[in-house]
């Protein structure tokens, strides 16, 4: 559901790429995608339109269309007999609904008989769990403190559109337009992602807050998050720091590190290697560099955590899910 979007191609994408086994591909949309199609192994796909009978006879529904189509067509599509993997909000903080990655809470999934929906987790939060969970599970994570550098495709399409056409724009000295953002995003930063809420911080950062906690299972890690936009195409970048129970030299931090599931350390400043998001677009590791020490506190640790926001941020991971439902539950 979203076939057409930004995240859904990726996802019909991460599908072939994966040789995941589909005996069907049935691409669903909203009204203005009518006549499109969707490329699969080589064959165009006519693209149907959302209906709440779409669902029959279907195993796994991958849906990114937006919290209130999840709301309204999730529970539709697990009634009908489908496991549903929902990229939108809508359903991350139900307490009955697991919100997985793969590399960190697999064995979540399998709450999924609960209401047959699971919940793919925001973008920022998937990458920064996937680097937090093995120093988490080695020296016991306390605190975190993060700011994001988000790239304008987390908004979608148009946003990537916004941004080209602001760019030509400005060196072409004419007037530019701003339609998805309140502000000019081209050469800018923008400390806003989502909606402010009445503490002061947006929908985006505390989505952070309380989804870390529930992935990594433990409510008592303290998380503060300053989430900001800016001019990059694809790719999130994060500064994340740590304050650990016990203590983790760098050596210690790098070494498991090296270790985690779906994570690549680049970092070797003397060469300029460090994680950056045009290293990472296309990719579906997360990649984590300048790992150092935080002199400030007594167990403390500074990382720079990169990943494609549109692959494991959101189609990939959701396509891991789906292979362990096929694998362990759905035989």
């Amino acid at each position: 559901m979203g076939a057409t979007g930004a995240v859904g191609q990726q996802m019909v994408a991460c599908l072939e790429e994966r040789r995941f086994p589909v005996a069907q591909l049935f691409p669903l949309a909203s009204e203005r995608s009518l006549g499109k199609k969707v490329t699969y192994l080589g064959k165009e796909i006519q693209v149907e339109v959302l209906t709440k009978d779409s669902f029959k006879d279907i195993d796994i529904a991958l849906f990114s269309a937006g919290g209130s189509i999840s709301k309204e067509y999730g529970p539709m599509a697990a009634d009908a007999g489908a496991v549903v993997v929902d990229n939108s909000s809508a359903w991350r903080m139900d307490p009955e609904i697991p919100l997985v990655v793969p590399e960190v809470n697999p064995q979540d999934i399998a709450l999924y008989t609960n209401r047959g929906i699971i919940a793919n987790p925001n973008c920022s939060t998937i990458q920064m769990v996937v680097v937090l969970q093995p120093l988490h599970a080695a020296a016991r994570i306390k605190r975190v403190v993060v700011s994001t550098y988000q790239a304008v495709s987390g908004t979608g399409q148009k946003a990537v559109e916004e941004l080209s056409a602001q760019v030509r724009a400005l060196f072409s000295c004419q007037p530019v337009e701003k339609k998805v953002y309140p502000h000019r995003i081209a050469f800018n930063c923008l400390p806003h992602i989502d909606v402010f809420l009445e503490n002061g911080y947006t929908k985006e950062e505390m989505k952070m807050v309380h989804e870390t906690k529930k992935i990594m299972g433990d409510d008592s890690i303290e998380v503060t998050a300053t989430t900001v936009r800016v001019p990059v195409f694809y790719g999130h970048s994060e500064s994340v720091n740590l304050e650990t129970e016990k203590k983790l030299t760098v050596a210690e931090a790098k070494k498991i590190l090296a270790q985690a599931p779906g994570v690549k350390v680049v970092d070797d400043p003397a060469k300029n290697q460090y994680p950056m998001p045009l290293e990472a677009a296309g990719q579906d590791l997360t990649l984590v560099g300048r790992i150092r020490e935080d002199f400030s506190i007594k167990n403390g640790l500074n990382l720079w955590v990169v990943a494609d926001n549109l692959r494991k941020g959101a189609a990939t991971n959701a396509v891991q899910i789906a292979e362990i439902l096929i694998q362990d539950y759905l035989k």
